[in-house]
């Protein structure tokens, strides 16, 4: 096992902090308060690749390895967590149109997708189904050369300012073999947007209901077969569990990086804070759970890379794993920034919120226990390892 970037590794994260740090960082706070979807910015992102990185070549992606795009969003997810996180949800959704997507569609979306010249949103869960995505009631009935979609998704990052949906409804029985996956154009009639939600962080990105009424999709839309949906979901969940668990990593190095300086410049009893044990060893802790973290995500989107027959599983390990110490790093750094870490003056008190959701969202955490567990109980653990 080698731990060392490749060349190619180095370059891909140069790049990225280079434009983390010229494009986001700066603006990361304003769009936080003012609550920006920061468009042009994302279409900057994609000239550079970022927003087709494991997407087909030949639809205009870069190809790359999920180790490789871990690599790049840690990066990215130092400048701004909220933006980051978009650009991985649009990422997840680009990807499965290039992979599962008849070829007038891939055609008709992906280039422009993965340019960042369009956007895209993953449109998995309803009011009625959350972590039991199996039971999802949105429906897509077969009329003539069309389907007639209906229903209602919650918690959709980016609707109403997005171009193609990527919607799973039902088709066929109960559970999870009656659902197929569409990719859906986001202004067809019959689409409605809900409000705003007014949230605790990812304020960069816009979050709403999306309600479906006789929305008139051609058959076409149809990403792989009918009844793939639940299957598709759950691939490009294994890969969004690596995603999120990054932009918690690279939240968290850069409030590390941020409590480290403000060590050195802070005095309290006439001596800097970097000289008091108690904080040095909250730094320790943090660096040492934190490297911890990305060599589990690492290791876990290396699994996915080599199609590991338990990749879902150690995708699960390393979301629930890395959200909770990015969640953790965040908080210990903002407690070395005393009150100044809980004014906007600072960043700290962003960091703490944007990496909260990363416990809830591409599945809860407690449900990562739930197939962590399962996949234990069906044979020896040692076997896992």
């Amino acid at each position: 096992m080698d731990f060392e970037l490749n060349e190619e590794q180095v370059a891909f994260a140069d790049m990225a902090r280079a434009f983390a740090q010229n494009e986001l960082e700066p603006n990361a706070g304003e769009w936080d308060l003012q609550q920006t979807f920061p468009v042009d910015v994302l279409k900057a992102a994609g000239e550079l690749g970022f927003c087709g990185l494991y997407s087909h070549e030949d639809v205009g992606g870069l190809g790359l390895s999920r180790l490789d795009s871990s690599i790049i969003f840690e990066q990215l997810a130092m400048g701004c967590t909220s933006t980051t996180a978009f650009i991985t949800i649009h990422n997840m959704a680009t990807w499965m149109i290039s992979e599962f997507g008849a070829e007038d569609v891939r055609q008709q979306w992906c280039p422009q997708l993965t340019a960042g010249e369009k956007l895209a949103s993953y449109c998995l869960t309803e009011p009625n189904a959350g972590s039991d995505a199996g039971s999802l009631k949105t429906s897509a009935r077969r009329d003539g050369d069309d389907y007639l979609l209906n229903g209602s998704k919650i918690f959709i990052s980016g609707a109403g300012a997005t171009d193609c949906l990527v919607v799973m409804a039902r088709t066929g029985e109960e559970g999870p073999k009656g659902i197929s996956a569409f990719a859906v154009d986001a202004t067809l009639p019959g689409i409605t947007y809900g409000r705003k939600e007014e949230k605790m962080g990812w304020n960069s990105q816009p979050t709403r209901m999306i309600t479906f009424e006789d929305v008139r999709i051609p058959a076409s839309a149809l990403l792989g077969q009918e009844g793939d949906g639940f299957r598709i979901a759950m691939r490009g969940l294994d890969g969004g569990r690596i995603n999120i668990a990054t932009c918690s990593v690279g939240t968290a190095q850069q409030a590390l990086n941020k409590a480290t300086e403000y060590m050195h410049e802070r005095k309290q009893f006439g001596q800097s804070l970097a000289n008091f044990q108690a904080l040095q060893f909250k730094l320790a802790n943090a660096a040492t759970e934190l490297v911890a973290a990305r060599q589990m995500v690492r290791m876990a989107a290396a699994r996915l890379d080599n199609n590991h027959p338990d990749k879902t599983t150690y995708c699960a390990m390393a979301k629930r794993f890395a959200t909770d110490v990015g969640y953790n790093v965040a908080d210990e750094a903002l407690q070395i920034f005393g009150g100044n870490g809980y004014i906007k003056e600072y960043p700290m008190e962003r960091f703490l919120r944007d990496n909260r959701v990363h416990r809830i969202l591409e599945g809860t955490n407690e449900i990562m226990n739930v197939i962590i567990a399962r996949r234990l109980l069906m044979q020896n653990a040692a076997e896992l390892l």
